[in-house]
């Protein structure tokens, strides 16, 4: 591959090591604080009797609020320089996450949802911005893997946090913002490992960075979907269909355990193939032939258990992989404004999934669930198989 841009990093055969740590602590910090704020937020906003639907729509600017900042994020750290940027990011985020506790009225909920989660999405692209420059060519697809089992485990160690220490008082809080800021010192130490921003020789307007690269946006954006939309509301199905609470939540770590120990594996096999788009495709057909045959097995639990543990490795994979897909094609400025693209089709997703799964459970039933996220990746498989009939080869 021709690494060879106006833009382009001396290409290194090392490993990083402080932009890694550096990298993976910011977003250590971003699923913690992912994991433990929406459900402290949504029950403390509960407790205060506030409806479901106002509830709803302050949970809603999470999603407007990260596809406000993806943009704007090249932009900031072209100007500050991406450590002092993820700095400044770090400190908005903790001050945000402190602030719920002492801002009584609504209404300021909805300004500090938009500071927190444009925060924690500047924290977002820019860490996946310097773990792709840092990672090495033949080993980006590990790197990343490492990268995206932490975010996992991140995003299961807030829920957690909060079930062990509750809504009540000061404490969650003060535990998410202090998780936050310790982010900080490994960001600060590997300052020397800064990665430069600089002028892009294409310099393209921000959505055509989310059309330059359509696999990897398309993957992140069916991910983003597929993940808020089954973890939202995975719990309703498993119970329409018959099982427990507990039962249900059981299956729901299933997704996430999938999640956690495929994403190192996922990454090696990537490193070694040399067209990404063929492993994408086959993640896309894994969880196409999983979603159609949850309705026929749902009612045996241990059948359900199985195919979810690998559908949800299938599922992060799509992540991983395109996140690798995406630094193989672009470099410097023009991958940072990628990795801005990359997330705000994540946050899109997010916004998108959730609401047509509960439509196609209204309108056909309770499978509904299964055949909306059949719909997402019928799309995806679609689309690889047309990008690499089209363009077998591309350098």
């Amino acid at each position: 591959m021709d690494h060879s841009s106006p833009d382009a990093p001396v290409v290194r055969d090392d490993i990083h090591w402080p932009a890694l740590i550096a990298a993976i602590a910011s977003i250590t910090a971003v699923g913690i604080a992912i994991g433990l704020g929406l459900p402290l937020l949504s029950v403390i906003l509960e407790k205060r009797g506030i409806s479901s639907s106002m509830i709803g729509l302050n949970s809603a600017m999470a999603g407007i609020a990260a596809m406000a900042a993806a943009p704007a994020t090249t932009w900031l750290a072209r100007r500050l320089g991406v450590v002092t940027t993820m700095v400044l990011a770090i400190v908005a985020a903790a001050a945000s996450a402190l602030g719920f506790y002492f801002a009584e009225a609504l209404w300021m909920w909805f300004p500090l949802r938009i500071i927190f989660h444009g925060a924690i999405t500047i924290l977002f692209v820019l860490s996946e911005f310097w773990i792709n420059t840092a990672a090495p060519p033949s080993r980006r697809g590990l790197v990343l893997g490492i990268y995206a089992t932490v975010l996992s485990l991140g995003f299961a160690a807030g829920p957690l946090i909060f079930s062990i220490v509750g809504s009540e008082g000061i404490l969650p809080f003060a535990i998410g913002a202090g998780i936050i800021l310790l982010a900080a010192i490994p960001v600060l130490m590997a300052r020397k490992e800064n990665p430069v921003i600089g002028s892009s020789a294409t310099d393209l307007p921000f959505m055509r960075y989310v059309f330059l690269v359509p696999t990897a946006t398309a993957a992140v954006f069916v991910f983003g979907a597929v993940e808020s939309g089954g973890l939202s509301l995975f719990p309703i199905y498993a119970n329409r269909t018959g099982f427990t609470e507990s039962q249900g939540a059981l299956l729901l770590t299933m997704i996430g355990l999938g999640n956690v120990l495929f994403q190192i594996p996922i990454g090696m096999i990537a490193d070694r193939i040399g067209d990404r788009r063929r492993l994408l495709s086959l993640f896309a057909i894994i969880g196409l032939v999983g979603s159609l045959a949850l309705p026929f097995l749902i009612h045996n639990w241990m059948l359900t258990a199985i195919i979810l543990l690998f559908w949800g490795g299938s599922v992060a994979g799509l992540y991983t992989v395109g996140l690798a897909h995406l630094g193989d094609k672009l470099h410097g400025s023009d991958l940072a404004s990628a990795n801005a693209a990359f997330v705000f089709c994540y946050a899109l997703g997010m916004l998108v999934g959730p609401q047509t799964i509960g439509v196609a459970m209204d309108v056909t039933g309770h499978h509904g669930f299964a055949w909306a996220l059949a719909f997402f990746f019928a799309l995806y498989v679609v689309l690889t198989l047309f990008r690499l009939v089209l363009s077998p080869k591309r350098a």
